[in-house]
């Protein structure tokens, strides 16, 4: 015979200890309120904690755009010393056109409109120098948290001390090569020039014929410039030693740097080797293009206007001083004969191009100078990103 649940609400309740129905003992928990208890029952709980797990997941798995272009240290600014002929010393100097970025897993993008820029966290090692300080000048104006690391071997602490006090910008004194760890055979023989400069010690570099790369005379000799790929597999090793013994001979020479002392205009040879001048805003202007890019170089970045010396020394009379006087002395060794730069590449990838002339960078160029070597503020000061460097 079935079963059969027959609900009677209208039936008068059993009375108690009349062995009919008796209530259910209260609970332990009957002073929680009802929604915690709602949540203790049917592991409630237990779903919820896995739903936050998993979204907690989900979120750290999407791509999104680090603080700090992917690491604690930021993005680095590398000055490749085998590209540097010559260093920028007491706040100006010369610089090569051609710029290298490494390939890295993530670059600056574009700003979606309505969102506010998020700074970066950037370190610029060489801060302190001439091009380093300007592009400094520059990430600070746009909202960036800049740590400048340089050992002042050729960097000024006064290029950057107008940022004293700025929360988003930090001065390290410190060689970068110590927390590197750089496995290169430049980094030794900088460090043991050093020590030889200091004790006034005899120093003999031990180098190799990969500063020949793949060459094209064959035997070579010890005046052969060699043939080496800049970029190639075996570069890192090869450029080494080419970098070391570079600065060997650098070294040796003891380069001496002087002073803005109103003497006549020097003139090597005949004058007629072409050189291309730029403004360092420019530059600057370049290289942080290119590292918000997703290009990987090497890029040219230069101006292409093409001078000779003659030409230049004449400009700088009639734009500075009509009295300076033009000196011919004999040319140098190893003197470049021409040099353009071709920046194609970075007009049509960078969209880059530079935009000072020779004769607007100058009369600003001499105006900064003055008021670093002599403490003159009467110029004007309609610019704070001074100074011209050869292409």
């Amino acid at each position: 015979m079935g079963s059969e649940l027959i609900y009677r609400g209208h039936d008068p309740q059993p009375q108690e200890g009349a062995g009919g129905y008796s209530p259910k003992p209260l609970k332990r928990w009957w002073w929680i309120s009802r929604p915690l208890r709602y949540l203790l029952r049917e592991q409630r709980l237990l779903f919820v904690l896995v739903g936050m797990a998993l979204a907690t997941l989900v979120v750290a798995l999407l791509p999104r755009a680090p603080p700090a272009a992917g690491s604690a240290v930021g993005a680095h600014l590398m000055v490749d010393l085998a590209r540097r002929s010559t260093a920028a010393v007491s706040g100006g100097g010369h610089y090569s056109h051609r710029t290298v970025l490494p390939a890295r897993g993530f670059v600056g993008g574009k700003v979606p409109l309505g969102l506010k820029r998020k700074g970066l966290r950037i370190v610029v090692t060489g801060g302190a120098g001439f091009v380093g300080s300007h592009l400094v000048d520059r990430l600070i104006a746009r909202g960036d948290s800049v740590i400048v690391v340089d050992n002042f071997f050729t960097g000024r602490k006064e290029n950057v001390m107008h940022h004293f006090g700025n929360p988003n910008f930090e001065l390290i004194r410190h060689d970068v090569v110590e927390p590197l760890l750089l496995e290169t055979n430049v980094v030794g023989t900088l460090n043991m020039l050093g020590l030889a400069k200091r004790v006034g010690a005899r120093f003999l570099l031990t180098s190799t014929s990969e500063v020949y790369g793949d060459p094209l005379q064959h035997p070579q000799v010890e005046t052969y410039w060699g043939n080496v790929n800049p970029i190639g597999v075996r570069s890192c090793y090869d450029e080494g030693k080419r970098t070391a013994e570079t600065l060997t001979m650098d070294y040796h020479r003891g380069a001496q740097v002087e002073a803005l002392r109103k003497e006549p205009m020097t003139v090597y040879g005949d004058g007629k080797q072409t050189r291309s001048f730029q403004y360092v805003s420019d530059l600057v202007e370049g290289l942080m293009r290119l590292m918000e890019g997703e290009h990987v170089g090497p890029f040219n970045l230069g101006n292409p206007g093409e001078f000779t010396m003659l030409e230049l020394a004449k400009v700088v009379q009639e734009t500075i001083d009509p009295n300076a006087r033009i000196e011919f002395r004999p040319n140098t060794e190893d003197d470049p004969h021409k040099r353009k730069p071709d920046i194609n590449r970075a007009k049509e990838l960078l969209g880059w191009e530079p935009k000072v002339a020779l004769r607007q960078g100058l009369p600003l160029m001499v105006s900064d100078f003055r008021k670093r070597i002599f403490g003159d503020h009467s110029g004007s000061d309609a610019t704070t990103t001074t100074g011209t460097g050869t292409a």
